[in-house]
Formats: structure tokens, sequence, C-alpha cells
């Protein structure tokens, strides 16, 4: 073994932006990235809501390294892995040569928080700010031999690797999850004494405000799924309202960042203090977290006892329901609830409208039944988060070390 030559080079020297077109009608949705449909956190992309309506659009190819250039502490970048088509506020990093530089190790030095704080840094504009090209191309970058490189990238991958199967697992659990609780609370087909579907196999119905519904059940409304509870923000000219380690306390931003179903704490706590000059409440683990406002219908579940600012309507599901039923119910009530919505500068959903929408409550063995299935599906989904957040960990710590020679990968020497 040898130690590798590593040089500080700037990225100018090693990559470029590029700017081929590519016509619009050959993409598709899942082939257009923009700012919006790119994930904060280093999250990766999701599907595009639409097509731009322009005839061409900048063309990103396999391996290339794309990354938002609007508001930049979003931190939203992402590793190419096809061919398709990006809007003009999205940057297209190409490598200059494959010999010196593998993209996937440019993808994960850009990765680091270093070089989103300097572009944020370095960004023209206060409301939507935006990153300087020529402040990005001249960002300094420690680049060790092709050979170490790549042995970086394999190590990082297989963790990323395994976050995306975690992540594939989590996806088909909840719609699996979303699934059961229409087919049993939607559809009315929830297994009957005998375990064949009830409402096709001749379950009986009855007339309601709200259609026909199996008999035993009954019309009433979110207000008897559980209590709601609104938050509240403690003063912020009172610093010793809030700490890194104490009452957690949520924003509808942490649940942005973080797209898990369960939640234990946010970017920042309160104090005892700041809890009692606040609105803000402590609410049990279990509570159902939706945002009311800015947007509306972000949602999580409490791993603990949390607080949240006044951008919730929490609901403490009751004992009979649970909160696996409040949070389906919530989700595929989500249209219902924003139609109800009201504000110029921003649409809120107040608690009092909350708790006027209707919801079908079934019998409490239904309910019981339900949750015996579900609860199961819940906690693998929990465990999956949990061995996802240790992963992530042990990669953002890898990360830094590894990009900076600090933890050095073997190469083998050339005989």
């Amino acid at each position: 073994m040898k130690s590798s030559e590593w040089k500080v080079v700037k990225l100018e020297d090693v990559c470029y932006f590029g700017n081929d077109k590519i016509e619009t009608k050959m993409i598709s949705l899942e082939d257009y990235i923009s700012t919006e449909n790119m994930l904060p956190n280093k999250g990766g992309i999701s599907i595009a809501s639409s097509l731009p309506s322009t005839k061409v659009v900048r063309m990103y190819e396999k391996n290339d390294v794309l990354i938002s250039n609007i508001r930049p502490y979003f931190k939203k970048i992402w590793f190419a892995r096809k061919i398709g088509g990006a809007s003009n506020d999205v940057l297209i990093l190409k490598g200059r040569n494959k010999k010196i530089l593998d993209n996937k190790f440019m993808y994960y030095y850009l990765s680091q928080d270093g070089f989103f704080s300097y572009v944020t840094a370095t960004a023209k504009g206060t409301k939507m700010p935006r990153g300087d090209k020529t402040a990005i191309m001249n960002y300094k970058i420690n680049l060790p031999t092709i050979q170490e490189q790549e042995n970086i990238v394999r190590i990082l991958t297989s963790l990323d690797k395994k976050i995306e199967i975690n992540n594939e697992i989590n996806k088909k659990l909840e719609e699996l999850a979303q699934a059961i609780f229409k087919h049993w609370f939607v559809d009315f087909e929830f297994p009957n004494e005998n375990g064949e579907p009830y409402k096709s196999s001749g379950g009986e119905m009855v007339e309601s405000e709200l259609g026909m519904i199996p008999k035993g059940w009954k019309i009433g409304s979110i207000n008897d799924l559980g209590t709601i509870v609104s938050g509240g923000t403690p003063s912020k000219k009172k610093e010793e309202y809030y700490t890194e380690h104490g009452i957690p306390w949520i924003t509808p931003k942490d649940l942005s960042l973080n797209k898990n179903r369960f939640i234990s704490r946010g970017t920042i706590d309160i104090t005892e203090e700041g809890l009692k000059n606040s609105r803000a409440k402590l609410m049990p683990k279990g509570t159902v977290l939706f945002s009311s406002r800015a947007p509306i219908g972000y949602i999580a579940i409490a791993k603990n006892e949390v607080s949240t600012n006044q951008g919730f309507k929490s609901i403490i599901p009751k004992n009979n329901i649970g909160s696996e039923f409040v949070y389906q119910f919530l989700k595929m009530n989500k249209e219902i609830i924003e139609s109800r919505a009201s504000g110029s500068t921003f649409k809120e959903i107040s608690g009092g409208e909350l708790k006027k929408i209707p919801a079908i409550i079934p019998s409490n063995n239904i309910i019981y039944r339900y949750n015996l299935i579900t609860i199961k599906i819940s906690s693998f989904i929990k465990n999956n988060e949990e061995e996802l957040e240790k992963l992530r960990t042990i990669r953002d710590t890898l990360l830094p070390k590894l990009m900076s020679g600090e933890i050095r990968v073997p190469v083998e020497e050339e005989k």
C-alpha cells in the first residue's frame, strides 16, 4: 500500500456547466428536473407536476450532478442516472476528464454542508438568493487520485444503496397501509365474521347524511377522533426560551425537511419557560401532527412528547381510535380539509373549522381489528426509519472524513 497524492483544485479545473438543449417533447414528467421537484436536504428528486411550455430545455445526462441554484440553503442536489431535461434554475455539472475526476465523487464532495454554506454565503439576492456561478466554479476541492476516488465512492454508494432499499420498503409499506384504510373505510370491504369482504358479500348498509354506511357505524366529525390542539411560538426576543436540548418543538419546516412518518424533535427545542410563556402545549407520544397553514397537509406521528408552533392543528387520538386511523384519515381527507381553509395572505384551517370536518366513525370492533393489523405495519415503518437515521448518520459522519483525507482508503500498489 502507498499513500495517494491529493491536490487542491478549483471546481472549474475539473468540471463545467452543461448547457446543451433537448426538445421538451422528448422528455416525460419523470425526466424533468426543476427546483420545485428537487427535494431539500439532499433528498434527491420527486416526479415533476408539469412540463414547461418552452420548446427546449437544458439537457442533463447520466452521471451529471444537478444542483438547485435557488435558495441554496435548502441543499438540493441529485446524481443523474438517466438522460433528461432541467430548468434554468438547476445547475448541471459535468466532469472534464474521467481519468482525473469520478463524477460520483464530485457528487459526494458537493453534498457536504460546507459547499452549500459557501454557495449560500456567495449567493446574490435576498428574498430569492441564487448561487453565483463564478463563485461556485472558484470553489476549491481536495482531490485524491482517481483510484482513491473510486474506492471512496464504493464505500459511500454501498451505504446509499441500503438507504435506498429501506426507503423503497417504507414506500411500499405506506402504500399498503393506505390501501387497507381505503378498502376498509371507504369501500367498506373490511372482513366480515366469515372473513369475506363486507359490502360485496351482502353486508347490511344503512342510509346516512354521507351516503350508505355499514350498519352499526355512525356519522361524526374529526372532533370525535381525538382532541384538537393548536400550537404556539415563544417570544423570539427571549433567548432563554430556546435551547438545543429541551422540549421538542416542531415547525412545518421540520416536516418539509424530514419526510418520515414519525418525528421525535425539530431543529430547535424550547425550555420549560418557553412552553409556559407561549400557547404551545406538551402533547403525548402518538399525537398526529397536521400542518394547518403554509402549507396545509404536512403530517407526522410524534414518537415522544412534543410541542409545535402555531402552524399545526394536532390531534391527540382517543384511546379506542388510535394514531394509525387518525393519520390515514387526515391523509385521505387532505383536499377536503384544504377546501375549508380561509385567508388572503395564506390559507389556514382553523381549529373550529377542522372540528366540523365530517367523519364516518366505524364500530369499536372494526377499529380494534384494523389497529391489530396496521400497528404491525406502522412498527415496521418506524423501525426502518430508525435504521435509516443510523445509516445517514454513519454516511454523513464518514463523508467529510473521507473527503478531507482524515480517513484514508487503501489503494493497491501498482505492480
